[in-house]
């Protein structure tokens, strides 16, 4: 089984356009969506639920009421202004559990809560694994660990030979969650300012993990200048680049449609997608 998580160091580089095409191209992957705070994998593949699961992830204060004598302490420590003598607001408590600490009369301990919930579904594409956060809700890293748990548990159930993984854009706790200990982590950028700097804080964060690096430029011809410099990137630090994509409104119709890209136009981008999949499967297999 083989794991390739798409990643940008930005949000709308369109690496969900080029995930959703990757998984209409090879209908034989578990596809996960990873990018648990946004997600949106499902707007695409148009999953049927067969599955929910729970996720409890940050710890917040809990009162035990016939305990609590009212003291106030509790009120007066916490810096979040998250509890009072009546209430815990459970979308301000950090869990730093200094009110428990505070308490005289022991009234108050740390427990997990429900923060979101995890889906396994079924679409024409294979196996979908998403989720999604509560209002508000923290540990977003430990749900992207859950739901590639979820993912890697249905391939080896269905004997799929790759998971697909659409990362969260950046490099915090969720990048790092969806990049680690996979195969490939392929960055789609963009030939802008933002797109270059993000991108190689990305490519920096998968090298820290010593991680195979793939790129995609999307949107090549909006600045050829910029397209350049990341050519040069990716030939000084010996990075495969595996398409150079043009701009082109047809991503945002096939969007509009639910489709996945290469589903719905046979055009230039289509076929640099298609081309970018099989230079990927190429390296899975050993040939490339």
């Amino acid at each position: 089984m083989k794991q390739l998580t798409v990643v940008s160091g930005k949000g709308g580089t369109g690496k969900t356009t080029v995930l959703a095409s990757f998984a209409a191209l090879t209908q034989n992957a578990v596809i996960a969506d990873c990018d648990v705070d946004a997600a949106n994998l499902h707007l695409l593949l148009q999953p049927r639920i067969l599955e929910e699961h729970e996720f409890r992830g940050a710890k917040v204060a809990v009162r035990d009421e016939t305990k609590c004598q009212k003291s106030g302490v509790c009120e007066a420590e916490c810096r979040f202004d998250a509890i009072t003598v009546d209430a815990v607001d459970t979308r301000a408590c950090e869990g730093c559990g200094l009110c428990v600490l505070a308490c005289p009369n022991r009234a108050l301990q740390l427990q997990r809560i429900v923060n979101g919930h995890a889906y396994v579904s079924e679409t024409r594409y294979g196996p979908f694994v998403h989720a999604k956060l509560l209002p508000a809700a923290e540990s977003s890293g430990r749900l992207v660990t859950r739901v590639r748990q979820l993912a890697e548990d249905a391939a080896l159930r269905d004997d799929r030979w790759v998971v697909l993984i659409d990362g969260p854009p950046g490099i915090g706790c969720t990048a790092t969650a969806a990049m680690a200990d996979v195969d490939v982590a392929l960055v789609v950028t963009e030939p802008t300012l933002s797109g270059m700097h993000d991108m190689e804080r990305v490519v920096q964060l998968a090298s820290h993990f010593h991680l195979p690096v793939a790129v995609i430029i999307n949107k090549a011809d909006i600045n050829y200048h910029n397209t350049q410099q990341i050519r040069t990137f990716c030939a000084g630090n010996g990075i495969p680049l595996l398409a150079e994509l043009i701009f082109d409104d047809v991503a945002t119709r096939a969007m509009a449609a639910q489709s996945p890209l290469v589903e719905f136009d046979d055009g230039p981008v289509s076929r640099g997608i298609a081309s970018a999949w099989r230079q990927i499967e190429n390296h899975f297999n050993g040939s490339g």
